[in-house]
């Protein structure tokens, strides 16, 4: 009997915890560990951080799920990683007793999610900070209570000025980000309240509606358009200032310090912000059959788990090698570690990045969505699978293959709401299958705004939640 261990349970761990135990559950011992014990539907957490959700709808216990697929779920925190041969496991820390639980395994899923680096931007976050964010649900509940109390400030005939977007020169996320902020917008419409409020877009793009995947290409009626003209059109019609090519540094209170391309620093003041921190990798401690620290052999600097990727490409090469992005993410060193998610190190930036003449790096990470996330979590649990069953990998999704949907909610009506849609192919650009400047598909990558995309967000909503509860049927929604 096999063992397969998966840490974490957001996106990628919970997929591929039920893929796993669809296919091998009732002949192998598959676990889950978490430190939560629920799963949370990230991207409607932006509904919650203006209260238009309320945040018990947003999630659900995992542990009678995992019950029904055969999974066994353990409420701990992942510490340390201990890969070598001969005795492989994971240790962990019991939430609430503080227990030391030890998971041996043969295979091992890490898929725990971002550590939000809030520290790596002074002044930034909820907690030690002067800033709100959305990436976590009581994040999102804290959000929500200082934005409608700063509502109520505007109801008194008082002016305010919100800034959202990014919070770190090198953060992602934008996308969710651009959702918080045009909610914002639509819901101070409806509340008589939007000539109260200046709204300013601060982000380290390169343009705006870049979001880390060098924009967004479709070509319509022989004119290619692109994401920046689409969403710029969008800020301007709302009456949304923005700022990008700008990188956050620090934050006091009411105002946000920053660098430009240029080099040049400046500050912006603020009653109220949402910005995205940088996302790292979990600070699991890695250890050898020795007791000698061999993270180099697991993760970069940063964190992330090292996976088929071909590293240290600078990026005008990297730009131009697509088979550089890793297609199984399996560990070179230790075969029967997998990376999903969030937790996999991606090669380099897709967008172009850029140091200014201060030597600060300015560049958008590249972003790991639901979707994307929960795509690599597919394959990698099948990819086990057929390890396990067959004795070899028959699955492979390298992001320069993968198709990735988006709905970016306008206001969340089903009546006057509105929503873009976004479809890329592929997320990163492969320069050599497409010839054309962007390295895409620009028939099948597609960009729309309407009333239908606020329909369709609202759908997958409810679909999605049905897929992660492993409903009837789940397997039939697509990742």
């Amino acid at each position: 009997m096999a063992k397969v261990v998966v840490i974490g349970a957001g996106f990628a761990g919970h997929t591929a915890a039920l893929y796993l135990g669809s296919r091998l559950g009732k002949k192998h011992e598959i676990t889950v560990i978490s430190n939560r014990d629920v799963f949370g539907y990230v991207p409607s957490w932006v509904w919650v951080g203006i209260g238009h959700m309320k945040p018990e709808q947003t999630i659900f216990k995992l542990k009678p799920v995992y019950d029904k697929m055969h999974v066994k779920f353990v409420h701990a925190a992942a510490k340390e990683i201990h890969p070598d041969e001969g005795d492989q496991y994971v240790l962990g820390e019991e939430v609430g007793s503080g227990k030391e639980v030890r998971l041996d395994y043969d295979y091992l899923v890490v898929a725990p999610g971002p550590l939000l680096n809030f520290a790596g931007t002074p002044g930034l976050g909820p907690e030690n900070g002067f800033t709100h964010s959305i990436c976590s649900l009581p994040h999102a509940i804290k959000a929500r209570d200082a934005y409608l109390a700063l509502c109520e400030r505007m109801k008194k005939g008082e002016q305010v000025k919100i800034v959202i977007g990014t919070g770190h020169p090198g953060a992602t996320c934008q996308g969710a980000a651009f959702e918080y902020i045009v909610n914002i917008h639509k819901d101070l419409v409806k509340k008589g309240l939007r000539d109260k409020a200046d709204i300013l877009w601060l982000s380290n793009e390169p343009a705006v509606g870049d979001f880390g995947v060098n924009g967004v290409q479709i070509k319509r009626n022989g004119h290619v358009m692109r994401s920046e003209e689409f969403l710029t059109s969008v800020f301007n019609d709302h009456g949304i200032r923005y700022q990008v090519q700008s990188g956050v540094t620090k934050i006091e209170e009411g105002k946000i310090h920053w660098q430009n391309y240029e080099g040049e620093e400046g500050t912006t003041d603020f009653d109220f912000s949402m910005l995205i921190p940088q996302f790292k990798g979990q600070p699991f401690k890695y250890i050898g059959k020795d007791g000698e620290d061999i993270s180099a052999k697991m993760v970069n600097p940063a964190g992330f788990v090292l996976v088929d990727g071909k590293y240290g490409l600078p990026y005008p090469e990297l730009a131009q090698t697509p088979d550089a992005w890793p297609a199984r993410y399996q560990n070179p060193t230790y075969k029967n570690v997998f990376a999903a998610g969030i937790a996999f190190a991606p090669p380099g930036p897709i967008s172009k990045p850029f140091t200014n003449k201060n030597n600060l790096l300015i560049a958008p990470a590249p972003p790991r969505t639901g979707m994307v996330s929960g795509v690599i979590g597919r394959v990698v649990a099948l990819n086990i699978a057929d390890l396990i069953e067959k004795g070899e990998m028959t699955h492979s999704e390298p992001m320069t293959e993968m198709v990735a949907a988006c709905i970016a909610s306008m206001g969340d009506s089903l009546w006057d709401g509105n929503a873009v849609t976004i479809v890329m192919h592929p997320v990163v650009p492969d320069r050599k299958k497409f010839a054309n400047d962007f390295g895409r598909d620009l028939f099948t990558s597609h960009l729309e705004m309407g009333v239908s995309g606020a329909w369709m967000k609202f759908m997958l909503h409810h679909t999605f939640i049905w897929k992660f509860k492993a409903l009837p049927g789940w397997k039939i929604i697509p990742e």
